[in-house]
């Protein structure tokens, strides 16, 4: 069954997401992609911490830079 909002990606992104990143901050990836990043996440949680539980339009750009190969440098930037 596809996920709405995945746009043909698969959930298993998710956990190669969190693998990587898991440690990173939510108050860095709001540096990255602004204030309305995991809305419902405080500053100070993990990313491996509130993935299974983000929005779409957070998880949207989050798996797509990831695909991109741009996340981990963005990370490293913020």
């Amino acid at each position: 069954m596809q996920q709405p909002g995945l746009h043909g990606r698969h959930r298993d992104k998710n956990g190669e997401i969190s693998r990587k990143h898991g440690n990173t901050l939510v108050s860095t990836l709001r540096k990255i992609y602004g204030p309305s990043f995991a809305p419902a996440a405080q500053p100070s949680d993990r990313l491996a911490d509130v993935l299974v539980e983000m929005d779409e339009p957070s998880l949207t750009k989050l798996v797509h830079d990831h695909e991109r190969g741009d996340l981990e440098g963005k990370v490293a930037a913020a």
